[in-house]
């Protein structure tokens, strides 16, 4: 790998790489200021001393000019966020001036990329660029989160500074008083805020306990002239606040003027533990509490639901009971259930086992339909009981229901149908029909843009450049060309426009795994393909699909002879492939076609060198298309889409785009009914098995 050197970073070819940070650098795109290099992919990140930020300027910007730079372009980019983009001939705005685009950034971080495609024609010469390092004034820039109290700037940094009787935090840049630690163990006493009845101090955390020996419960009393705390915002937060807790019981936060709370806080804990919380606005004259100790009681029942014996007026620390849950009621552990257990008074006020429950015998939530529902017909989601009702459906127009969808709660504790069988009904895609009707017929091959839903079984391959057909939630039918390049590709669902703004945060389907018909002809040393029977693969994805508006499967053809298509039977062929004017599609287009005979597909002379090729017809395949409709490269394991005979409402795979000898005249298309035992076969044995050949 070439690595070029300049002040305060590294350039690599296709790799972004750090250095140790300078004060200033040049940036020169490649061979500058000669015309640069085709398909080159280059990244700068500049990184300046910490406490400075960046000023970016460019003097030089030549770069082949494209609609959204999509062709040749730089790029400044902080982060993921891209802060500008150029390309064409920029000249100076400015009269006297050099600078042709400038950035000044608060960080001391940037990276500048540059990348150009195949093409570079009129010998542009790229881009010069400058940066240098300037100091950031935190205490100006950044008031807000600088410091709390005393901001001091310096060159290349800030540090923070507190009044003398304060001291700074570990953050170094808030201020705060030392009011943490204090521990109260009489009996009874009081506890102030800091200064009270003084004004409290700011940017403070203050926590005080009360510990009481077992047997006794901490009770507060605060008297409403003494309390004065920030009143709460218009949200009703609290700048300021105080709290308390004890054992699992949290009171406040408390604010305002006057104390907001019961007069006498009783807590169930010998502990009690206070904290303060201030900021660094508004301060009050802050607040004065009284605490006592109170002997222990424990409640007149230990869970809801029981009885309890023996049986007393009033239960006190150390009573022992007997809990036994009234009839239809159970507690159910880890292992099994029981209807009875002994507890004990504790020095909390806390019964012993209290995190026992007795609830009615029931069947739990039942069992989750994957892209469907349950709806409760008796009972609730959190309460289901026995005899209760359930029903299963599936999300309507996309799946459709196998099995039985009506349960009820049984005395076993599960839910059955109404043969008393536990198994859940499946979901099973809606296939071959189109969220949005196809209108109108264009060219594959010179482009009738598609709508949104009219192909959602289209799947894109980003690469390689190809198209598939989705026929399940997990599997993808494609011609085995396709997969010549590599065997695991990158692919997408759900896709109406491609390229790089549209595709932005798009993240590509995982795949599993890719079976390629064992009879397909592998090439070897890149001798042109004249040979495409068996042109048919499948790919498995590692997570089921959802299906929805833009993604939902095409039917599979039948393996009978009422699938041979019959000569002008129309069909839809769609894809991203070449059009007479751009390389790609970035739009999804569309063809209506007829099957015609294979003669017409054998009568074309292909254009040279392959003209001097013979290529190979067989019965496998299915030629299509006619007065320049047509598929062309890059629409390679579309679909050929085609109606039941008896059906207007749903399409099947007829063939895939194969081949053919010319775009825009006939194409070549896989006879998908030739192979449905195949796909049945490959799809049954491998549905549950994980294959691991792509993760």
């Amino acid at each position: 790998m070439e690595l070029l050197q300049t002040w305060g970073f590294v350039s690599c070819f296709f790799l972004a790489c750090t250095e140790a940070a300078s004060m200033y650098g040049e940036i020169l795109s490649p061979n500058y200021p000669q015309a640069y290099p085709n398909n080159a992919l280059e990244s700068w990140e500049i990184s300046v001393p910490p406490g400075y930020g960046i000023h970016l300027y460019f003097t030089h910007l030549d770069i082949e000019p494209s609609q959204n730079c999509q062709y040749d372009s730089v790029k400044v980019l902080i982060g993921n966020h891209i802060e500008g983009q150029f390309c064409g001939r920029k000249k100076s705005r400015t009269p006297g001036s050099a600078v042709l685009e400038e950035f000044h950034v608060p960080y001391n971080t940037l990276t500048v990329t540059f990348q150009s495609d195949f093409s570079n024609e009129e010998r542009f010469t790229g881009f010069a660029a400058y940066y240098i390092a300037e100091d950031v004034d935190e205490c100006t820039d950044f008031v807000e989160e600088a410091c709390s109290h005393y901001c001091n700037n310096y060159i290349g940094g800030y540090y923070c500074s507190c009044p003398p009787e304060y001291f700074l935090h570990e953050d170094l840049k808030t201020c705060g008083v030392n009011c943490t630690g204090n521990v109260y163990t009489d009996l009874s006493g009081e506890i102030t805020s800091p200064n009270y009845p003084s004004l409290y101090p700011e940017n403070s955390h203050c926590d005080y306990r009360v510990t009481l020996e077992p047997g006794y419960r901490v009770v507060l009393t605060i008297g409403k002239k003494d309390f004065d705390i920030e009143p709460a915002d218009s949200e009703g937060n609290c700048p300021d606040a105080l709290r308390f807790s004890a054992g699992d019981q949290q009171f406040g936060p408390y604010c305002g003027n006057t104390f907001p709370g019961p007069p006498e806080i009783k807590t169930r804990s010998n502990i009690l533990d206070i904290f303060f919380q201030t900021d660094q606005s508004e301060q009050g004259r802050g607040w004065k509490i009284r605490y006592f100790g109170d002997p222990m009681p424990c409640k007149e029942t230990v869970i809801p639901h029981s009885n309890m014996e023996p049986v007393r007026e009033r239960y006190v620390f150390k009573d022992s009971v007997k809990v036994t849950c009234v009839e239809g009621y159970e507690i159910v552990l880890s292992k099994g259930s029981v209807t009875s257990f002994y507890s004990v008074c504790q020095s909390n006020g806390e019964w012993s086992n209290s995190d026992l429950e007795c609830v009615p015998v029931n069947c739990g939530e039942p069992e989750h339909l994957a892209n469907g529902k349950v709806t409760y017909l008796s009972g609730t989601e959190d309460n289901t009981e026995y005899q209760d009702t359930i029903s299963y459906s599936c999300n309507e127009k996309f799946y459709t229901m196998r099995g039985k969808g009506l349960y009820r709660c049984s005395a076993s504790g599960k839910w059955v149908d109404e043969d008393e069988k536990t198994e859940i009904p499946v979901c099973v895609p809606v296939c071959g029909v189109p969220s949005e009707p196809v209108k109108g017929a264009g060219r594959i091959f010179g482009g009738q843009p598609a709508e949104k839903g009219n192909f959602p079984w289209q799947i894109y391959f980003e690469y390689p450049h190809a198209g598939g057909a989705l026929i399940s939630d997990r599997w993808v039918l494609t011609a085995a060309h396709v997969l010549d390049e590599t065997r695991c590709p990158v692919i997408h669902a759900g896709m109406l426009r491609i390229g790089a703004n549209a595709m932005e945060g798009a993240r590509p389907l995982d795949v599993e795994a890719t079976i390629v018909h064992p009879d397909w002809l592998e090439m070897a040393n890149n001798q042109p393909r004249t040979n495409f029977d068996n042109d048919i693969a499948l790919v498995k994805l590692a997570k089921p699909l959802t299906m929805g508006p833009t993604i939902s499967p095409i039917c599979l053809p039948g393996a009978s002879s009422d699938y041979d298509l019959p000569m002008g039977i129309l069909g839809y062929i769609s894809g991203w492939g070449r059009t007479p004017k751009t390389r790609a599609a970035i739009n999804l287009r569309y063809a209506r076609i007829p099957a015609v005979n294979m003669d017409r597909c054998r009568s074309v002379r292909p254009d040279p060198p392959a003209d001097s090729l013979t290529y190979v017809f067989t019965d496998n395949m299915i030629c299509g298309g006619g007065n320049g409709k047509d598929s062309c490269d890059g629409d390679s394991g579309g679909a050929f889409a085609v109606k039941y005979l008896h059906d207007e409402l749903h399409y099947y795979v007829a063939g895939l785009v194969s081949w053919g000898p010319k775009c825009g005249t006939y194409g070549l298309y896989t006879k998908v009914s030739n192979y449905v035992d195949w796909i049945a076969n490959v799809m049954s044995q491998n549905e549950t098995r994980r294959m691991h050949s792509c993760l």
